[in-house]
């Protein structure tokens, strides 16, 4: 099982209308095959600056790099992560056994 998960600061203002549509655009990520658990977060720390999180699993390497090749996330990738978020960290783990 691989988690992916990326915590970001978006551009747009806190509560405006173009940070809902970006939210409620990377919906379309939970639905491209493979993808479970797929999560929407609110950073709730004030140790680091990200507002959001995204969270989800893959049960192999397989499905993850079908994933990253897929073309809805190339695209959101391409028309509103790139042109919106202002900062993030993308971190993806494994079990340890």
């Amino acid at each position: 099982m691989i988690r992916h998960t990326v915590v970001f600061r978006l551009k747009h203002a806190a509560g405006s209308a173009a940070e809902a549509a970006f939210l409620l655009a990377a919906m379309a990520l939970a639905t491209i095959p493979g993808v479970s658990s797929f999560e929407r977060l609110r950073q709730t720390s004030k140790k680091n600056g990200y507002d959001f999180g995204f969270s989800m699993e893959f049960t192999s390497a397989a499905e993850y790099e079908a994933y990253n090749t897929h073309p809805a996330h190339v695209d959101f990738v391409q028309t509103r992560w790139i042109p919106e978020v202002a900062e993030f960290m993308e971190i993806d783990y494994e079990p340890y056994d």
